[in-house]
């Protein structure tokens, strides 16, 4: 019995060993690799470079007062269509108490002057009807009685310039109103009611009291980097995507690359502006975030292959075509352009090839 004990153990420990021995063996053995292929696709290959930038309107003023003073009235608001000639604002003026009190100095010595013309004017007018003095020497003092009167209405106005930003004579037209030079929509409004405003002159720009823009034709701002500006030309398609109008491209034409770049954050940058064709069913604001897409060339319907597929030797690129099942044969191949993920193939393959796609 013990030796039938003995017998079964050692064939249990040997049974053991040979099965470790044949699981560490079939572990060992490598699983045949086995791989997928593809084929060549028709397609659409577009090779574009990116500029970042916004879309603005074309046409865009920022409307000044012709006197400085203080908002008394404001017209509109932002948002509103309106029309060359249109008020916008009114202006009071606040004069100069120096230059005020020059002004009613000058029609008190106008005044004063005018009356004594006048006595003059009226002595010499009875000598001259009695012939006691000739007709030269009354006309002297008529020209001075003139003088005098336009002195006194040229004072006049000027104190009312400053006392009210017009004169009477100037009718309708006032320069205490302010009005829109252009059609369009205001965009924005800077000044409240109440707000001071000083004129546009030569040592300053003025208050910009309302932005008016033209809406209906928009162009589109951006900036390319010099290692793409050389690729593109004036007249090129742009495709146009904005942030805030989503599933909606807008189609625009190249009209101007600027012939300086500008520094920004260690590269040059070089201005562009777009033409856009926009959509009327479709509302685009001033100020819009825009990205464009510029087409550099373009191929319909080619034959192309993903560019992950290639391979190189020296020169030349190939590919490895499958001519029986998992065997696979190197066939160089010409290459044309290129989008960044799939490049055209000129000659080299077929349609029906299956190509081994690389691990």
């Amino acid at each position: 019995m013990k030796k039938f004990l003995k017998i079964l153990i050692l064939v249990v420990i040997l049974g053991a060993f040979v099965f470790t021995i044949y699981f560490l063996y079939t572990k060992s053995q490598a699983k045949p690799v086995v791989f997928e292929t593809t084929t060549p696709i028709k397609t659409n290959i577009v090779k574009k470079t990116v500029a970042t930038g916004s879309v603005v309107p074309r046409k865009e003023i920022e409307i000044k007062p012709k006197v400085s003073g203080i908002i008394e009235d404001l017209y509109v608001e932002e948002g509103k269509i309106i029309h060359k000639g249109d008020l916008i604002a009114k202006v009071r003026v606040i004069p100069n108490m120096v230059s005020l009190n020059n002004a009613e100095s000058r029609v008190n010595r106008a005044k004063i002057a005018l009356e004594n013309a006048k006595r003059n004017y009226d002595r010499q007018k009875d000598l001259y009807e009695q012939n006691v003095i000739p007709k030269t020497d009354f006309e002297s003092y008529e020209l001075q009685y003139q003088n005098a009167e336009e002195e006194l209405l040229s004072a006049e106005n000027n104190l009312e310039l400053i006392k009210e930003g017009q004169t009477k004579d100037a009718g309708e037209a006032t320069n205490t109103l302010i009005t829109s030079t252009i059609d369009g929509m205001i965009l924005d409004i800077p000044v409240e009611i109440g707000n001071s405003v000083i004129e546009s002159n030569t040592f300053n720009d003025g208050t910009t009291v309302a932005i008016v823009a033209d809406m209906g034709e928009k162009i589109f701002e951006g900036k390319v980097d010099e290692s793409e500006v050389g690729k593109i030309m004036e007249g090129m398609d742009l495709i146009l995507t904005i942030g805030a109008i989503n599933d909606v491209s807008f189609h625009a034409a190249l009209e101007h690359i600027s012939p300086k770049g500008v520094e920004e954050n260690g590269a040059i940058q070089f201005e562009i502006k777009a033409a856009i064709d926009l959509i009327d069913t479709v509302f685009v604001r001033a100020g819009y975030s825009a990205n464009a897409d510029i087409v550099l060339d373009k191929r319909d319907s080619v034959m192309a292959i993903s560019e992950a597929l290639l391979q190189f030797e020296n020169d030349s690129a190939y590919v490895e075509i499958e001519t029986e099942p998992q065997t696979f044969e190197k066939r160089f191949i010409e290459t044309g352009l290129s989008d960044g993920i799939n490049i055209e193939i000129i000659s080299g393959l077929s349609e029906e090839d299956k190509i081994k796609k690389l691990n």
